[in-house]
């Protein structure tokens, strides 16, 4: 690759946008940023518990208190001193995530979706914050309302590649390999 691709993944809760991003970097090398990183940090060095509701609260008061665009600048900063030829960037949710990332040269948004029950047992079997392994599928679907969420539908309609992680890991590899394939 003569150029640094940078891609971005966006996606509902559990459509596999972390097993895009390992395979990325176990296939191709790729560095990764995530945007809960910044968030997780914070939190580990306040000794508060990581949670969904937890990262979406330090969330809010952090763009509220210094601009909606402050995760993506962070992002946006990190993934441009990554010296990979690919750099990920799991878990774009905002349009305004979107406004500052598309500033970057060789930026490409990718949008991961699958079934909504598939995601739901993905989510269980994973528990990934707190409690995810105890939530109802009612309680899942909810998850989507919160505010960090709510905007990825508007978001996933900006990508210009799309991956359906319905099926098989197979299936799954095949699609990013024709997507990085095109971008290269």
């Amino acid at each position: 690759m003569d150029k640094k691709i940078i891609v971005g993944l966006t996606g509902p809760i559990a459509s596999g946008k972390e097993t895009v991003k390992k395979y990325l970097v176990e296939k191709y090398n790729a560095q990764d940023c995530r945007f809960s990183t910044a968030l997780r940090d914070i939190l580990n060095r306040a000794a508060i518990p990581i949670s969904r509701d937890t990262m979406q609260r330090l969330s809010t008061a952090l763009r509220a208190n210094f601009g909606e665009d402050l995760l993506a600048k962070i992002i946006a900063n990190d993934a441009s001193k990554l010296g990979a030829n690919i750099v990920v960037i799991d878990g774009v949710r905002r349009p305004t995530d979107i406004e500052y990332l598309d500033k970057l040269s060789n930026f490409f948004l990718i949008k991961i979706d699958a079934d909504s029950k598939i995601r739901y047992e993905r989510m269980k079997l994973r528990n990934e914050n707190i409690g995810d392994d105890q939530k109802t599928f009612e309680e899942f679907m909810k998850d989507h309302e919160a505010e960090a969420d709510s905007l990825v539908p508007r978001v996933m309609e900006i990508a210009k590649y799309a991956i359906d992680n319905s099926g098989s890991k197979e299936n799954l590899y095949n699609q990013i390999d024709e997507i990085i394939k095109k971008l290269s």
